[in-house]
């Protein structure tokens, strides 16, 4: 269909339209970068939210991967974090509560008893936008200063996102942050993916590696129990290609608690060093993504809770296990456990994490 068709020209690019007024009256503007090879990634200032992402399957045909919405009032006001930059802090902490300095911090609860990717956070904000054409590809640059107190949390926030559509067909999401008084950050990506296309139907065909040999088992309130326990000889194995849908209706405690997968793994490389964490390929497709990170650990979710609710782009129904989403992230509820690498960052550091999917075709 002609909307699947890749830019006529060849070289990078950097397109720009309005996406509509939030509710508050903010301006929203939708950015498309594209690259030499036709791919073209979507990103709207509300949010630092991807609302397209187009690649091409081993034929050179090119499909739209991640689920959306058309409009900017569906992003507002029924998203499940489709796209969008996660933070001030991503994933769950337990009762909204954590200690720092030997104060305690309350957070907004959203989830259960739990507060979740920063209560109204970073996905609810407009930042500020300045495209960029660099050497490797178009770039677009995001900044926002979340003030002392905001959502509870300490510490005025000054972040960076810039966003790069490589040449090499990658998605590149690099992410900076400073504070001027000791807080805790842990800023993710939420793209929901379909290799296939978005909105052709579950993603159970779907071909998972997972490099790593440990997970962080939950509670039946999806918060870590404190425990890193091995993936040997349980559904979390991934270390071998696995469709998703071989092992996720097994009769097993963690993913009855999560209807699913929706836990974090433990990323089997340095932390702090970019490398691989997870590869993913659709048999039929042809379509492959890796996730490379700086991040300690991923978490993978299966889009358990879509339910056929929600209509999003081109009319799509969007049902059970649509979508998966591979977030690199620090543990979640790492502030309440010691165990877990540290999510502090004080005065005079710098918060740093890079994010990369990049796509290609299998052989």
């Amino acid at each position: 269909m002609k909307k699947d068709l890749p830019p006529a020209s060849v070289a990078s690019s950097i397109t720009s339209r309005s996406f509509g007024t939030t509710a508050e009256g903010r301006k929203v503007t939708q950015y498309t970068l594209a690259n030499g090879n036709g791919a073209t990634v979507s990103i709207i200032d509300y949010g630092g939210t991807i609302t397209s992402l187009k690649v091409p399957d081993r034929r050179g045909k090119f499909a739209d991967v991640v689920l959306g919405f058309s409009k900017l009032a569906d992003y507002e006001t029924k998203s499940p974090y489709f796209g969008c930059l996660v933070g001030r802090f991503g994933n769950r902490i337990a009762n909204g509560i954590f200690k720092l300095e030997g104060k305690t911090y309350r957070l907004p609860v959203n989830n259960g008893p739990n507060s979740l990717h920063g209560g109204r956070g970073f996905d609810k904000v407009v930042w500020n936008a300045k495209p960029v054409l660099a050497k490797q590809g178009p770039s677009l640059k995001l900044d926002y200063v979340s003030k002392d107190g905001e959502e509870g949390y300490p510490g005025t926030l000054k972040v960076t996102a810039t966003y790069t559509l490589t040449n090499k067909n990658e998605l590149k999401l690099v992410y900076r942050a400073k504070t001027d008084k000791t807080t805790i950050v842990n800023l993710t990506h939420h793209s929901y993916f379909n290799l296939s296309g978005q909105g052709t139907g579950d993603i159970l065909d779907h071909l998972v590696t997972i490099y790593s040999d440990k997970f962080t088992p939950v509670n039946q309130h999806q918060i870590p129990t404190g425990k890193i326990t091995s993936v040997k000889g349980t559904p979390f194995d991934f270390r071998k290609p696995t469709a998703i849908g071989d092992r996720i209706n097994e009769k097993n405690e963690q993913l009855m608690f999560t209807k699913g997968y929706d836990q974090n793994w433990v990323a089997d490389k340095p932390a702090g060093h970019l490398g691989i964490i997870a590869k993913v390929e659709e048999p039929q497709s042809g379509r492959v993504m890796e996730v490379i990170s700086t991040e300690p650990g991923v978490q993978f979710y299966t889009g358990n809770f879509l339910d056929g609710s929600i209509t999003g782009k081109w009319g799509k129904v969007y049902g059970f296990r649509h979508g998966f989403c591979f977030e690199p992230q620090h543990f979640p509820d790492a502030p309440n456990h010691r165990n877990f690498p540290s999510t502090v960052l004080r005065p005079g550091e710098t918060y740093k994490n890079t994010i990369i999917y990049r796509f290609s075709k299998a052989k």
